[in-house]
């Protein structure tokens, strides 16, 4: 697809199947995730895939928004890893991470999947339950599927703000 097409078209899907996702579809979104760019090419983050049954129903105990998807995919980013800016300490791995959760969301839609950047979820409780985790600023979980009949875009979908303001010097 066109790249200024999908991103016309992506919207977030709340309304999700658990049919079986094919793996080549996963591994295509999981090579765009690893080509993000990130500050000074430092990676600093990781991104898991929960899809046992049992791995997301633990997952579910630390969000509500799970939207029938039979696959997630969570992203962290890590502050030891990433690059820092000198002038005042920022640590740049969350903007990292949420670069590569771009690329995650954006490569979803290019596989004719469907997904949502869901924001609110228990993330103490999701390092306690996956350990793996513990080290990482974790930033989105992604529930993936194919969209139902009830999945559409939000009637706000298409209203857009003003984006860009020209700075001048005087």
């Amino acid at each position: 697809m066109e790249f200024n097409e999908l991103i016309r078209e992506r919207s977030s899907c709340r309304s999700l199947s658990d049919r079986d996702i094919p793996h080549e579809a996963l591994d295509r979104i999981f090579e765009a995730a690893r080509l993000a760019p990130t500050a000074v090419n430092k990676q600093p983050f990781k991104i898991w895939a929960v899809e046992s049954p049992g791995a997301r129903t633990k997952l579910a105990e630390t969000t509500s928004y799970t939207f029938g998807a039979g696959v997630f995919l969570v992203v962290g980013g890590k502050n030891e890893d990433a690059w820092v800016r000198q002038y005042d300490g920022r640590s740049f791995a969350d903007v990292d991470a949420a670069i590569v959760a771009t690329h995650i969301m954006l490569a979803i839609h290019n596989e004719g999947l469907r997904s949502t950047w869901v924001g609110h979820f228990d993330a103490p409780k999701l390092k306690e339950t996956f350990p793996q985790m513990a080290d990482y600023d974790l930033i989105a979980i992604f529930p993936i599927g194919y969209p139902t009949e009830k999945g559409i875009p939000s009637p706000r979908h298409p209203q857009r703000k003003a984006a860009v303001e020209i700075v001048e010097v005087l």
